[in-house]
C-alpha cells in the first residue's frame, strides 16, 4: 500500500449531518485526515440539514457543504424553502447546490414535484455559479428529459452514485457533467467496474456517500470518509494505474469543479 503522506483524496459526497455520525464525528474526521482525504463535500437533503452541513464545514476545516432539496424530501418540503436555501449558498464554504435530482424507487407519486423542484435547483446552480449534485435512482430517462427542458442553462456538475449503462454515462458526460461512483462499484457482482471504464480520467470523482454503500472490505459498518481510499484502490486496480494516479487526478477534477480550496 502506498505511504498515505503521498496520497490527497477528495471525498465529493459524504452525508457528516447524519445522526449515525453524532458520537464519534471528530474521530471520523481525523480518520479521514490518517487516510488522506484533505477535503470533504457533505451534502444537505433538506432546509434543515442544509444548515446544519454549513455548521460542520464552519467547524471542520476540510468539510465543505453542499445545501439543497433531495428528490425523497420534496414531499415536505416549499419551494419558498429554495429562497432561504439561495441564500445560504453564498456562505463561502458552500460549493455545490445538492444533493438534487429525482428518485422514482422510493416514491414515484412525487414525479411532478421532484421534477418542479429539480429544475429550480438547475436554475439556482446557473444563477449561482455553483455545481449541481445530481441524485439518480430508477429515474434516469426523467432527469434527462428534465435537462433537456433548460438547455441553456450553464450547468456543471456531477451524476453521483452513477448505476447507469455506458450509453448513460456518455450522454451525461457530452452534457459536461462528471461521474462518481460509491462503494458498489466494488462489490464482486457490480457491473460497475467496466462500465466506469467509459469515463475518461479527467472526468472522474471519488465519494463515499456516508454513512451508506460501505466499499469491500468495509461492507456491513457504517460508511465513512476514510473508506473512499478502498474506492480509490479499485479504480486504479480496474484502470491499471497507480493509487497516486488516480487520487491526483480526481483530487484535480474535484478542485476544479467545487472550487476547493488548495
Amino acid at each position: 500500500m502506498e505511504n498515505n503522506t503521498k496520497i490527497q483524496i477528495i471525498d465529493s459526497h459524504a452525508h457528516l449531518q447524519w445522526p449515525k455520525f453524532d458520537e464519534d464525528r471528530d474521530a471520523v474526521i481525523e480518520r479521514a485526515q490518517e487516510a488522506g482525504v484533505v477535503a470533504i463535500l457533505t451534502l444537505a437533503t433538506d432546509l434543515q440539514t442544509s444548515h446544519e452541513v454549513i455548521r460542520l464545514a464552519e467547524k471542520y476545516s476540510i468539510v465543505y457543504a453542499g445545501v439543497g432539496i433531495h428528490p425523497t424530501d420534496v414531499a415536505k418540503a416549499e419551494l419558498a424553502h429554495l429562497d432561504e436555501i439561495a441564500q445560504l449558498a453564498r456562505h463561502p464554504k458552500v460549493v455545490a447546490i445538492g444533493e438534487t435530482g429525482m428518485d422514482f424507487y422510493w416514491d414515484k407519486t412525487t414525479a411532478a414535484i421532484q421534477e418542479n423542484f429539480f429544475i429550480a435547483q438547475l436554475e439556482l446552480s446557473a444563477k449561482l455559479n455553483l455545481p449541481v449534485v445530481i441524485h439518480n435512482r430508477e429515474s434516469g430517462q426523467a432527469i434527462l428529459d428534465v435537462l433537456a427542458k433548460v438547455p441553456d442553462l450553464p450547468l456543471k456538475g456531477v451524476f453521483h452514485c452513477f448505476v447507469e449503462d455506458v450509453d448513460y454515462a456518455h450522454t451525461v458526460l457530452d452534457l459536461g457533467f462528471h461521474i462518481s461512483f460509491t462503494g458498489n462499484i466494488t462489490y464482486k457482482k457490480s457491473a460497475l467496474a467496466e462500465i466506469s471504464t467509459a469515463i475518461p480520467l479527467d472526468r472522474l470523482l471519488l465519494e463515499t456517500d456516508s454513512p451508506f454503500m460501505s466499499p469491500v472490505p468495509m461492507r456491513g459498518k457504517r460508511n465513512e470518509p476514510a473508506y473512499v481510499r478502498h474506492i480509490a484502490e479499485k479504480h486504479a486496480e480496474i484502470r491499471k494505474l497507480s493509487l497516486q494516479t488516480i487520487c491526483t487526478a480526481t483530487t484535480r477534477n474535484a478542485r476544479s469543479l467545487f472550487g476547493f480550496d488548495d
